[in-house]
């Protein structure tokens, strides 16, 4: 008779490959059959770009060489009369941003808020939603009216075939994520959890990858190049799987706080991680699943995790110690966190990081590079701050939340209302 050591391994890996079949039938049925996990084309986001192609917005439309139809549609739109239009334009002026990424953020953040046209009506009341979606207070009054002038209906019906091929590229790319995310961390996907990760294919953001979380609800948007966006949606993916364990376990994450004292002495930290240890946690982990995932050599992974100590990212190295643990272990990854927490001795790591020199501001190195060298699309630094807000509202820290919107606005007077101390924060962000 096997011995419960050897059935153990094998039972594992029956479920792994039970997760392979499962998942990949998922992902092939998601739109019929309304998976949690889907990779489509959105209304919402389509009729937003629509909207900015007639405002004049810079679009990447060199990304349209495979979609002529689209191609036309966007010449159409820029030539478009009507006072729906008019007042598209004149809305669009007002708000817009000298940084055309922080401009288009914006709307990409309302398209993931906004309900179904025609009428984009939100689920939540206006005082709940996102600031950067309060900073173009109005635009659902202006999109409606052009969305029936433009008939949006009847071209989203005739140029939705065009989008099936790209969305069809995309599909091996997000179900190879989900699947090798899911067997390195063994969770098998349950759809009936409630939370859903979503990848919107739009060719107009071109090269600009947008990634919110509101709550339970992910979501990513992306362009024509399912080869470059990878690692995008592979990190978002993992924020998908990760942010609740982190959360959850919370009280063991803060025990260690005192090291961010450390990590903040570095140039090269961004500032949202600064102040908010529980993201910085969080943001460590992906990354040291994101090294153990690329198989690299003993020189490479020790040169990505010297990259991560000089980028201030201090946790990556002790995180991939105990992630080679939990690779020999039996566990599930949502049993096995608190071990990986309690894992990382603070007296350790502030004896190891004694006296070390950080990466100077002016080295060129970035932070969000991934160790193979290639860069990842940067954020914003208003997607920074409202990110950082999102993370400090889905961890039920309303006091941090707040004091960081008031230096969005401090900096950005045009981005939305202040948030009072004792302001409600609504469902919409609302994290476990």
């Amino acid at each position: 008779m096997p011995s419960i050591r050897t059935f153990v391994p094998a039972c594992r890996m029956a479920a792994l490959l039970f997760t392979f079949v499962a998942l990949g039938t998922a992902l092939l049925k998601a739109q019929t059959e309304g998976s949690d996990i889907v990779v489509e084309a959105s209304p919402q986001v389509f009729a937003t770009m629509c909207a900015l192609d007639a405002a004049g917005f810079d679009a990447a439309e060199s990304t349209l060489a495979e979609m002529p139809a689209r191609l036309t549609l966007r010449g159409d739109l820029l030539k478009m009369q009507g006072p729906a239009t008019s007042a598209l334009r004149q809305f669009y002026r007002e708000h817009a941003l000298a940084n055309s990424a922080d401009t288009l953020s914006r709307y990409i953040s309302f398209a993931l808020a906004a309900g179904p046209p025609p009428s984009f009506e939100f689920d939540t009341d206006r005082e709940f939603l996102p600031p950067d979606v309060l900073s173009i207070d109005g635009f659902q009054s202006v999109l409606a009216p052009f969305y029936k002038e433009a008939h949006l209906d009847i071209r989203w019906a005739k140029i939705q075939t065009e989008y099936d091929p790209l969305v069809g590229r995309y599909r091996p790319a997000v179900r190879q994520v989900v699947t090798v995310a899911n067997a390195y961390l063994r969770e098998v996907e349950r759809p009936s959890s409630g939370r859903t990760f979503a990848v919107y294919v739009e060719p107009l953001v071109g090269a600009r990858t947008n990634f919110r979380n509101f709550g339970d609800k992910y979501a990513i948007v992306v362009g024509t190049d399912p080869d470059a966006r990878i690692d995008a949606i592979q990190h978002a993916f993992l924020h998908f799987k990760l942010d609740p364990l982190v959360l959850r376990y919370r009280p063991l994450v803060d025990i260690r706080r005192d090291l961010l004292n450390v990590a903040a002495r570095a140039p090269l930290l961004p500032e949202e991680y600064r102040s908010d240890f529980v993201s910085f946690t969080d943001e460590c982990l992906i990354k040291a699943v994101e090294l153990r995932l690329q198989h690299l050599s003993r020189d490479g992974l020790e040169a990505a995790m010297k990259e991560a100590d000089g980028s201030g990212f201090i946790l990556v190295r002790p995180f991939v110690t105990q992630l080679q643990k939990f690779e020999k272990d039996e566990p599930a990854m949502s049993y096995y966190f608190p071990d990986l927490i309690t894992g990382i001795s603070v007296d350790a790591e502030q004896k190891r990081l004694q006296g070390f020199v950080f990466a100077p501001a002016d080295s060129g190195a970035s932070p969000n590079e991934h160790a193979t060298g290639a860069a990842a699309a940067q954020p914003s630094e208003l997607d920074r701050w409202l990110e950082q807000g999102d993370r400090e509202i889905a961890s039920q820290n309303g006091p941090a939340a707040i004091a960081t919107f008031q230096t969005v606005l401090a900096k950005y007077p045009d981005t939305a209302r202040p948030l009072r101390p004792g302001d409600r924060i609504g469902p919409f962000w609302q994290g476990r």
